[in-house]
């Protein structure tokens, strides 16, 4: 019996996995920028319970177009409420994959008008402080805020159903540490995604999913009936 071992040919390689439709669509943000229905519902699926959001794009267009493409994409999908402050507001949008996040870096809306006031229930955009730096990041206001509509906020729709649930998603973490609170990082949560809010802040509320709720067309008129015959 020869000694001699035999050279194993290299295993072949398997293929990589292909990336699910919605993040490869979330991972090209220029693609994204469909137009809006004039009105529209949108439905989240979160740990509390369900939001369902009227939309309306005379409100504020630019961004109720970039909601109503982020939401068709499944931008939403798994994403945390992580800056909730009781007597003020509900921030999320900041995807649960670093390589979302880095795609839509420098993909900012601009500025709208401010139509509508920053009353309890209504959804807007956040902002960085500069003009045009609206991104994927948006607030449900928990109170009348209508000192907001001077610094530019403009609603894009409210909240016609689960109020109730807006205000059990959890506040316990506070606001941000780069808030001097002991919520989560911002950075962090950017540039680590998902693990680094399971790891540390396991009671955080999140959207499960979000989608396009449509309206159920009207029905057709009856037929006129032919007059009778005399």
């Amino acid at each position: 019996m020869c000694g001699m071992a035999m050279a194993q040919a290299p295993a072949a390689k398997s293929p990589a996995p292909a990336k699910p439709a919605t993040t490869s669509r979330l991972l090209n943000p220029a693609a994204l920028t469909a137009p809006a229905p004039a009105e529209f519902d949108v439905k989240f699926t979160t740990t509390e319970g369900v939001i369902v959001f009227h939309l309306t794009k005379a409100w504020a267009p630019n961004g109720v177009d970039r909601f109503y493409n982020l939401v068709r994409a499944g931008f939403f999908t798994d994403v945390a409420f992580y800056r909730v402050i009781d007597g003020f507001m509900a921030q999320f949008g900041v995807s649960p994959d670093p390589a979302v996040s880095r795609a839509w870096l420098g993909h900012d809306i601009k500025d709208d008008k401010v139509t509508q006031t920053n009353k309890r229930g209504r959804l807007t955009f956040a902002a960085t402080g500069a003009p045009n730096s609206r991104g994927t990041q948006l607030f449900i206001n928990f109170k009348d805020n209508g000192r907001l509509d001077g610094m530019g906020f403009a609603p894009i729709g409210e909240v016609t159903e689960g109020m109730d649930v807006v205000d059990k998603l959890y506040s316990g973490y506070g606001d941000t540490a780069e808030q001097g609170s002991g919520g989560p990082s911002s950075r962090r949560l950017d540039t680590e995604g998902k693990p680094y809010l399971d790891r540390n802040f396991p009671k955080i509320s999140r959207i499960l999913s979000a989608k396009i709720v449509t309206a159920p067309a009207a029905p057709a008129a009856a037929p006129a009936k032919p007059p009778a015959a005399k």
